[in-house]
């Protein structure tokens, strides 16, 4: 099988500070931007790459100089939903309607190897798309209006999402339309999917594709590609 990915990489990423988005921010050799990619660069069965940045992005000529000519960068937009249908709208002409589009987070540097064969490997059982996802596995509260904590909530069933995550080209491209046109912006592209009525399939992943929010996970990024080395 072959693909094609996405990536967002448009935020500001406010939580974590700092002079500059978190996706440029340094991890080992390059950015954390870079180590996302890296998996999907190594893979032959990637057919093309498209990085949506911000429109007034300073780091993208330097970006578009050290990575493959196969990335290609495109504008993207305030909203998330927004950048993955303008990268979307890049391939157009060459992703065929039913051809597998994966969309994988800039911040999530730490993508291993077997989680991206599973997602992949489970493509012939995913009529509505697959993403990545973790078990729920602490106990979950819920805070009454005063930050006390009213309930304790049953995990069973609870999966976090995770990226990368893969739909038909046509499928997605349909689902993120619906939803800007009614207004409604989805947290990823499975809610996007599943307003439109697909059940997408969760493929249990590694507690090791952290995403970067705050400066302390760069420090456990490296560690988790360093124990890899």
């Amino acid at each position: 099988m072959f693909y094609w990915l996405v990536m967002p990489a448009a935020g500001i990423g406010r939580r974590f500070g700092g002079q500059f988005p978190k996706q440029h921010a340094l991890l080992g050799t390059g950015t954390v931007l870079e180590a996302a990619l890296r998996p999907f660069i190594a893979d032959d069965r990637c057919r093309g790459i498209v990085l949506a940045l911000a429109v007034d992005d300073a780091r993208r000529e330097s970006l578009a100089q050290r990575l493959p000519a196969r990335v290609r960068i495109v504008t993207g937009g305030e909203q998330r939903s927004e950048s993955v249908l303008r990268g979307l709208r890049a391939l157009e002409g060459e992703a065929q309607a039913a051809d597998w589009v994966l969309v994988h987070d800039a911040v999530r540097p730490c993508l291993s190897t077997a989680d991206l064969e599973r997602l992949l490997a489970a493509a012939g059982d995913a009529a509505d798309g697959a993403l990545l996802a973790a078990p729920v596995t602490d106990t979950i509260k819920q805070q009454d209006a005063m930050g006390h904590s009213c309930n304790t909530v049953t995990r069973e069933g609870l999966w976090r999402a995770l990226t990368p995550q893969m739909f038909g080209y046509a499928q997605l491209r349909e689902a993120l339309q619906r939803a800007r046109a009614a207004q409604l912006e989805p947290t990823d592209e499975a809610q996007a999917i599943e307003w439109a009525g697909g059940r997408p399939l969760l493929v249990a992943a590694s507690d090791s594709n952290i995403k970067i929010t705050t400066a302390e996970d760069l420090l456990v990024a490296a560690a988790i590609l360093g124990a890899r080395r």
